[in-house]
């Protein structure tokens, strides 16, 4: 599986971005799909993730402002980010669990200013 990551930009707080990841997939189910950021100088985080069957989870940082879904017609999940905050720069990835097997993609850059 290959991801292809695109969406990222720069905005001011406040503001809103949509982030895609686009899987091609060779016949596998993808199971858990994910986004992922890494802010300067920091570890990789958790962002949200989306099985296939909807549940969803968010890192208590994002909840209420960030939503994860996917189009499994598309093999494309979503991450649209709303209320923007100088907090969530950062290069954002995505991520596939499928079979045993997992995957990421490029990553794509957020920049939001205050």
């Amino acid at each position: 599986v290959q991801l292809q990551a695109s969406g990222g930009g720069s905005v001011q707080a406040g503001g809103s971005l949509r982030l895609s990841c686009a899987a091609s997939r060779p016949g596998f189910t993808l199971n858990v799909m994910s986004w992922y950021r890494q802010a300067p100088g920091k570890q990789r985080e958790l962002v949200a993730t989306i099985a296939n069957g909807g549940n969803t989870n968010y890192a208590d940082s994002v909840k209420g402002r960030f939503t994860i879904s996917r189009d499994d017609a598309k093999s494309t999940v979503y991450l649209q980010m709303n209320s923007l905050k100088p907090d969530d720069t950062g290069i954002y990835y995505c991520h596939v669990l499928y079979g045993i097997l997992n995957a990421w993609g490029h990553g794509t850059l957020v920049t939001v200013s205050s």
